[in-house]
């Protein structure tokens, strides 16, 4: 059976090593396995929750792709695409909107960390936040949910989404499925051998933090420049150093064989220089980088060929997101018209021709229940009730004891309605409940 792997990432900027390392490697490399089908998309429509800069997004759109493209990506073999070329995208977006609590949208890990930071500024807790952040998961869940992907290759940090994709999607199939699954549940894939990236300063290297290493824009020289930022201790040349903990060897194992980890530590322990560590480390990257650096730059001077390629990729998701769709509007009643059911059988049409006991409320703010025959005839009329809940518990000893229970009941016979035509009725009403 093959697995479908898919993964995204938001255009609102240009990618570091930290974007590299967490998704685009890994996501292509599962690309690669025997038995898998990939899908690959730019989330432009998540970048609007971020960004209102048109031309930030635009042009982050078509660095994201070249940087794909760059990096081995096979669009003969993988599936390519901008999320806002796929329409059927937002529209289930909506229907996984629909079937999802508030309550779970309250847990999202970033709508918590903005109302924790309301909070400790002394805001309102919902200041600044968008419905755009607040349905974040829900739109990353359609996402998924589209293609019916298996695996998601993500950070750490987004395994609390690939769970509420998963939550919700239980949720549809149980509300519609009747007896079929239209969604599988995700799987977050993790590289359990390598952390989040740190930055140049040792938090997680994240452009809002100022303290990334870029994966091709401005160069070798611009890799150089952030390499040599890198925060390290005050050690001379010749010290021992410890290398665990350290951003500069976190980094250096990302791109770096067993062997030479190893090496890259027992070399610090023995006195190798902050600067001279900078030097390797910049080589460890740049030799694998480089290649790809100049198929980049090649792309972006000819953004034609790319779009070309994700309109040829729009067309494969579409293709399999279209009948998708239709089966789920089926399933939720936004069904073509048909023509009108054929005439009720003679066992519905004696259903309809039942007594049947109708609740309500007056304006003198009590409530009431009558027991009507078929024909309309008022058999009982009860007094007046506080609260409806007392109106409805009559009613139902009422059909549960049939006559027996209207001993005491609070409730006068219709005008010219005798006791035994209410009894039969009341017959009629349980034996049509057995």
């Amino acid at each position: 059976m093959h697995q479908r792997v898919l993964t995204g990432i938001t255009t609102t900027g240009t990618l570091h090593l930290g974007n590299f390392v967490g998704a685009i490697r890994p996501a292509i490399a599962a690309s690669r396995e025997p038995g898998v089908d990939s899908f690959f998309f730019m989330a432009d429509y998540h970048a609007l929750i971020k960004c209102d800069d048109p031309d930030r997004i635009e042009r982050s759109r078509l660095q994201i792709a070249a940087t794909w493209l760059a990096a081995g990506l096979d669009t003969e073999r993988v599936v390519f695409y901008r999320q806002s070329d796929i329409p059927e995208i937002p529209e289930l977006c909506w229907l996984l909107t629909c079937v999802t609590s508030k309550g779970q949208m309250n847990r999202a890990h970033a709508y918590k960390a903005s109302v924790d930071a309301n909070n400790a500024a002394g805001e309102d807790p919902d200041a600044g936040v968008t419905m755009g952040l607040y349905c974040y998961p829900i739109l990353m869940a359609a996402d998924i949910l589209m293609f019916n992907a298996h695996r998601v290759p993500v950070g750490k940090d987004q395994i609390q989404h690939i769970e509420m994709a998963r939550d919700v999607a239980t949720r549809f199939n149980h509300l519609f499925g009747r007896g079929e699954d239209f969604f599988v549940l995700p799987e977050a894939q993790v590289d359990e051998t390598m952390e989040l990236l740190p930055g140049l300063d040792g938090r997680k290297m994240s452009k809002s933090y100022d303290n990334v290493v870029p994966l091709f824009e401005g160069g070798e020289k611009a890799l150089r420049e952030a390499i040599a930022r890198i925060v390290t201790d005050s050690k001379l040349p010749g010290e021992p150093k410890e290398p665990e903990g350290t951003p500069l060897v976190a980094i250096y194992d990302a791109f770096a064989t067993a062997e030479e980890r190893a090496a890259f530590r027992a070399a610090l322990r023995g006195g190798l220089a902050w600067g001279e560590a900078k030097q390797q480390l910049f080589e460890q990257i740049n030799r694998q980088i480089g290649p790809m650096r100049a198929r980049y730059e090649a792309l972006m001077a000819h953004p034609e060929e790319i779009e070309a390629i994700l309109q040829k990729g729009a067309a494969r998701a579409r293709a399999l997101a279209g009948p998708t769709l239709a089966r789920l509007r089926q399933a939720v009643g936004l069904r073509p018209f048909q023509a009108l059911a054929t005439p009720a059988t003679t066992q519905t049409k004696a259903k309809a021709a039942l007594p049947v006991f109708k609740q309500y409320r007056e304006a003198d703010g009590q409530f009431y229940f009558k027991l009507s025959s078929h024909d309309g005839r008022v058999l009982l009329q009860s007094q007046g009730f506080a609260g409806g809940r007392e109106a409805g518990e009559w009613v139902k000893r009422l059909k549960l004891e049939g006559a027996a229970a209207l001993a005491g009941a609070p409730v006068a016979l219709g005008e010219g309605v005798q006791a035994d035509e209410v009894g039969q009725a009341l017959t009629t009403l349980q034996q049509a409940d057995s």
